[in-house]
């Protein structure tokens, strides 16, 4: 009979020993991906590049528009190559607010997408 509660003992030790360090794992891989966006957030946050759109037009080619200081070019990137194809006037392009991943945190996208889905519900709109 001790052997038997001494094992069961021996389990419920193990198994919170597990749980804990499971834990404590997760807590620092949530740390380091903070951290780790964070310091890429801060890598580009002045910079003078930004990517404004992209479309794909095979599995390896794309065709991007990219803002370089006050510029705005149209480029082709392929496996191995990244070609200029023009440069486009600030007038001709279209800034829509359907970016809005850049001013809104994750936690209103979400709250944006649920209310929709619910939406979509009460309309009857689900499949």
């Amino acid at each position: 009979m001790i052997l038997a509660v001494s094992g069961r003992t021996d389990y419920y030790v193990q198994f919170l020993t597990v749980l804990v360090i499971f834990v404590f794992v997760l807590l620092i891989t949530y740390w380091v991906t903070k951290w780790t966006a964070g310091y890429q957030k801060g890598q580009t946050a002045n910079a003078n590049m930004e990517i404004l759109e992209t479309i794909r037009l095979s599995n390896n080619k794309l065709v991007q528009i990219i803002r370089v200081g006050r510029k705005y070019l149209a480029v082709a990137i392929c496996k191995d190559t990244v070609t200029m194809l023009t440069e486009i006037p600030e007038q001709d392009l279209i800034f829509s607010d359907k970016n809005f991943s850049k001013t809104l945190g994750f936690k209103e996208i979400l709250e944006k997408m649920q209310k929709k889905n619910f939406l979509e519900k009460e309309d009857g709109r689900d499949e």
